[in-house]
């Protein structure tokens, strides 16, 4: 079984891709820049924990700017 190409995708399928990829790279810019500027003290966790988990798209982000920052 072969991977489907952008061809074989459907038109609602295209629109899902085209609208959910640059919120997904939104979401991983937004919460590496917070990472990178929030001091270690307002982080819950380590910082050096949180880097490799922005990569687990789209979880990482998501759970780091729900979960990994302190008020």
């Amino acid at each position: 079984m072969t991977q489907p190409t952008w061809r074989d995708l459907t038109p609602g399928q295209r629109k899902a891709i085209a609208l959910l990829v640059p919120l997904e790279i939104a979401l991983t810019a937004l919460a590496a820049a917070d990472l990178a500027r929030r001091p270690s003290a307002l982080v819950r966790g380590r910082k050096a924990a949180w880097w490799p988990a922005l990569l687990v798209q789209p979880a990482g982000p998501i759970a780091y700017l729900v979960w990994g920052r302190s008020r």
